[in-house]
């Protein structure tokens, strides 16, 4: 039976360490379903694993996409899915290793998204507010007609954001009231450490501390520099926005590394509450590496 492995959960628990240690026991090749990690040239805010955090582990899905690009849930979805299909076809393990939930989903299950048919007009019309007014907008207007929905999609995923819409407008109906739902592509198992909040916090901060002090600050100078715009999708992630603001504000640096602590805690509270909802997870206590891969791979391989 082909069973994916899945390494999940919040910023700066070890997702990407437990994940390569995995892979080498058992012939894994590793799955991003991280959404920063996907563009060239972010590599300090995104904690990019390099060659030697790799160790001769191949990792699929990473840096495939530039700076300026804007990159939606569904090419994601169409990468992964086929790099997934891949690996089993050699006869090797799949291991979908990330912290953005709703690229995890995209991979583990096929959507049903209510039974109104599609209508090109009203998909026209929502995908031409998206690009007037922005994502994020979109995502609110679904949140004022559809909130249950809306909780449960982020606002970049911008396909399925319109269909919901799309659903309601047709059938005055919200999507969160329809009955169909998701269905499993993949048989999967599914970890993640299950650190006290204190200490995963600790983490954070010495996370944060860390990216400054090799360069984060010189990465998205560089970035900027090369015309990468401010608002690019790329920008903004955790990091790389505290930065932009810091640069044009000039506070001290002991305060940008309290706000991306700060953002990064909020973030990490949002990924905990994702991750609680994905069935097959086993939370896995905090343990030095190979322990908690093996103990890893005795409940994957059962």
């Amino acid at each position: 039976m082909k069973k994916l492995l899945v390494i999940c959960g919040p910023t700066a628990s070890g997702k990407t360490a437990l994940a390569v240690e995995c892979a080498k026991r058992i012939g894994g090749e590793i799955v991003n379903c991280d959404a920063f990690l996907i563009y060239k040239g972010l590599n300090i805010g995104t904690a990019k694993p390099n060659e030697e955090e790799r160790q001769g582990v191949p990792h699929h899905v990473i840096d495939v996409a530039q700076p300026w690009e804007s990159f939606s849930v569904s090419e994601y979805e169409r990468l992964a899915i086929a790099a997934v299909e891949d690996i089993f076809a050699r006869g090797k393990v799949p291991i979908l290793c990330g912290g953005t939930g709703f690229y995890m989903n995209a991979v583990l299950f096929s959507h049903a998204y209510g039974a109104a048919p599609a209508c090109e007009k009203i998909r026209k019309k929502y995908e031409l507010f998206a690009e007037e007014k922005g994502r994020e907008a979109l995502h609110a207007r679904l949140a004022a007609v559809d909130p249950e929905s809306a909780e449960k999609l982020h606002y970049n995923d911008v396909k399925r954001v319109i269909r919901a819409l799309e659903i309601f407008e047709q059938t005055g109906r919200k999507k969160s009231e329809q009955t169909d739902g998701d269905s499993p592509r993949f048989p999967f198992e599914a970890f993640s450490f299950d650190f006290p909040r204190e200490e995963l916090y600790r983490r954070i901060g010495v996370r944060a501390q860390a990216m400054l002090k090799v360069g984060l600050i010189e990465e998205v100078q560089g970035l900027l520099k090369a015309g990468i715009p401010e608002n690019a999708q790329s920008m903004q992630g955790i990091g790389y926005k505290e930065v932009v603001e810091w640069l044009k504000n000039g506070d001290n640096r002991s305060t940008l590394s309290d706000i991306i602590e700060k953002n990064t805690r909020n973030y990490a509270k949002r990924q905990l509450t994702f991750f609680r909802r994905t069935p097959n997870l086993h939370w896995i206590a905090p343990k030095e590496i190979a322990a908690a891969a093996q103990e890893v791979l005795e409940i994957y391989e059962r």
